[in-house]
């Protein structure tokens, strides 16, 4: 393993403007600003690439192509490198990207085709700059797990050293017809309704219920996500570039933390929009804080994880050390909790995954017949949305957020979605409202984006 210090920036995005038209780069991203100290990941170039449309998954590396129609995640550990002895703790090379909402694991629903992306895209890096915030550090570290990638050193420095160097032509980036929504105020409110009814019958006590909006555009992914990043700056956030397109996540949620045997999840559930008024801001804070409604949604989402965690965590590990914390974020106010276990002996971070996954934050409760409703309800599959960013380390280590406040932009369109848990004693305006307060970073960019 070779580590390289390199010169400290406080906005690791004008360094990854070098890599940012590389296919499959990858900036994992925590916010930036004056007062970060999270740790960023810049990579690009796998040296092996899985691809999952449907059933099947493309596998290709150095060698060629192949095709496989296993358990997606089964095929990531199976090539995912691993250290006999890790010497530290985060990213030590492995696997960076994402696994949509639609990939069927964990005993889900079937996969299906989510039409805009694949259902997973994970590269395998050998390198990647971390970029420590708290530390104000940065190193450039090469794995060697690919022979190929010691040979690459000497560039990478002279890359990072000097990122300003780098010119690229910039096409502005554009929307250019309407915003169309898949659902109107009162197709929402019959779906509202709907959900109502399921949970009357005793079908489900919690389901989330999204929109997607969509519209086309033009221009470079690039300078969209850099605009995005400053008008809702978030520490879960990424840029992806794919050759099938691009995902832009601004989350406020982390999803799945192993570090080492600790895990740690941290479920969102309640919102409530910012104001520029101090005194407004502070009321819909204590709104927010005592909310009988919002505590009973975030209990019924920390159930369900304890249980999630608990099929993997020794017995008597998980536990709950914060339960409705309010945390404030660029748009919106949050009520959080967190989650936290020891991994039972013989479980790893991949079992982890496939027993959480998806999230429960974004599902509602129980976890599989919200699903169920979900794929009901929703007029198109989620794709992304509500499926999970991230890295698995060789070292056994994980790290992945809750793809919201995500979009992606694919043959010619950008689309991004927004959703809310709906309970018992919800309304349908405001739901649907809050769904907009969601959304409102995007839907400012939208209307200044407009050509």
């Amino acid at each position: 393993m070779i580590t390289i210090p390199l010169p400290y920036r406080a906005d690791s995005a004008a360094v990854f403007q070098v890599l940012a038209d590389e296919p499959w780069a990858v900036f994992l991203d925590s916010g930036g600003g004056a007062n970060c100290t999270g740790v960023d990941l810049l990579a690009a170039r796998p040296y092996l690439t899985l691809v999952t449309r449907g059933a099947v998954t493309e596998v290709v590396d150095s060698r060629g192509t192949q095709w496989f129609d296993d358990d997606p995640l089964d095929l990531l550990r199976r090539y995912l490198p691993r250290e006999t002895r890790p010497a530290q703790a985060g990213f030590l090379g492995g696997a960076m990207g994402y696994f949509a909402y639609d990939l069927g694991i964990g005993g889900r629903p079937a996969p299906k085709d989510g039409g805009l992306l694949p259902n997973m895209a994970v590269g395998l890096y050998d390198w990647a700059l971390i970029v420590d915030h708290g530390q104000r550090a940065t190193r450039l570290l090469i794995a060697e797990h690919d022979p190929a990638s010691a040979a690459q050193a000497e560039e990478l420095v002279r890359l990072f050293e000097e990122p300003d160097g780098y010119k690229a032509m910039r096409d502005a980036f554009r929307v250019t017809a309407p915003l169309q929504a898949n659902f109107t105020p009162a197709s929402y409110r019959r779906a509202f309704q709907r959900i109502q009814d399921y949970i009357a019958a005793g079908d489900c006590y919690q389901i989330n219920l999204a929109q997607h909006f969509s519209a086309p555009a033009a221009g470079d992914p690039w300078l969209a996500y850099r605009e995005m990043r400053a008008l809702n700056p978030a520490p879960f956030s990424a840029y992806l570039n794919y050759p099938f397109g691009q995902v832009l996540s601004c989350s406020p949620e982390s999803f799945l933390r192993v570090q080492g045997e600790g895990v740690e999840t941290s479920p969102i559930k309640g919102t409530r929009p910012r104001a520029a008024d101090a005194a407004r801001d502070g009321d819909l804070l204590r709104d927010l804080q005592e909310s009988v409604k919002d505590r009973a949604e975030n209990l019924m989402i920390v159930d369900l994880l304890r249980n999630d965690l608990g099929r993997v965590c020794r017995p008597g590990t998980v536990t709950v050390p914060e339960l409705f914390k309010v945390e404030s974020f660029a748009r919106v106010h949050h009520l959080v909790s967190r989650v936290t276990g020891r991994l039972a002996p013989g479980r790893e971070a991949i079992d982890l995954l496939r027993a959480a996954f998806p999230g429960g934050s974004i599902t509602g409760a129980p976890k599989g017949r919200a699903m169920e409703i979900i794929a009901e309800l929703e007029p198109a599959p989620r794709s992304i949305y509500c499926g999970a960013i991230g890295w698995l380390s060789s070292n056994g280590d994980m790290d992945l957020n809750i793809a919201i406040r995500t979009a992606a932009i694919t043959q010619g369109r950008l689309h991004f979605w927004a959703g809310g848990g709906i309970v018992a004693d919800s309304r349908a305006d405001e739901e649907y409202q809050e769904c907009l307060d969601k959304a409102a970073a995007f839907l400012q960019f939208v209307d200044a984006h407009q050509a």
